[in-house]
């Protein structure tokens, strides 16, 4: 019995636009309901959401009633801590603020138990059937999926090193960090930011690489896939819900 097929990878690896949409609130209820809303792939955010690893395997479990995808973006790329996300049975990982080549290389080594990389052998967790697929390390480096941010002006003069890793499956944009990297904070409609998230997500398909994106909208969305993004968030929980509370208080006058 092998691990279970990482059916978002193998999306990304068809050329496949993937619409997913982030999940900040922390809530396992907020996770299952979205996973019933159609979307390809949720990103349960540890970065800037008030998460910790309990309350990340709660919305995975929760998450998996809709067979909705489920990333889950790690606060920072330390292998302790992909170690224990990709136990409590996350498949694909997403890792903020890269920046360099030798970077992106050693999260590809975290993701993988040896001899490909360096992640611990413990086979009684979540992402191994708490020890019922008995060749979980033998087949699990295959089917996991490490998504890397690259969102400042460093990461964009590394993306063609960092695109060329063997194992980095997916190179995401960050579009708020990177303009203000850029000198624009809070303004990633800056013709220049634009200018700079257009040319990386062509650099990274000219790599063979899947780009990525989060974006406000449908519309936004459309524009990304045609400017060659292939996995894209659409819009995240809190906005949904602060938008149509405001919109529905807004009628009452």
């Amino acid at each position: 019995m092998a691990a279970p097929v990482n059916r978002f990878k193998a999306a990304l690896n068809a050329g496949q636009p993937q619409i997913g949409l982030w999940v900040s609130f922390g809530s396992p209820n907020v996770a299952e309901m979205l996973s019933h809303c159609g979307y390809d792939w949720l990103v349960i955010d540890g970065e800037h959401s008030p998460n910790d690893l309990p309350l990340m395997l709660s919305q995975l479990q929760a998450a998996a009633e809709g067979g909705t995808h489920c990333v889950v973006r790690v606060p920072i790329g330390e292998a302790w801590l992909i170690k224990q996300v990709l136990d409590i049975g996350a498949q694909t990982v997403l890792v903020p603020m890269v920046e360099t080549a030798d970077q992106a290389r050693e999260l590809v080594r975290a993701m993988r138990y040896p001899p490909e990389g360096m992640r611990g052998m413990g086979m009684l967790g979540r992402g191994a059937r708490y020890g019922m697929i008995p060749d979980y390390a033998t087949t699990a480096n295959a089917e996991v999926c490490l998504l890397v941010q690259v969102e400042s002006r460093a990461g964009l003069a590394a993306l063609d090193e960092i695109c060329s890793i063997e194992g980095v499956d997916g190179v995401f944009i960050g579009p708020a960090d990177l303009s203000a990297d850029m000198g624009y904070p809070g303004n990633s409609a800056a013709p220049e930011v634009q200018e700079a998230i257009r040319d990386a997500l062509g650099r990274i398909r000219a790599h063979g690489k899947a780009g990525g994106i989060l974006v406000g909208g449908a519309q936004a969305g459309k524009e990304a896939v045609a400017n060659g993004a292939v996995f894209v968030a659409i819009g995240h929980d809190v906005g949904l819900l602060r938008d149509g509370a405001l919109a529905l208080r807004a009628q009452m006058g």
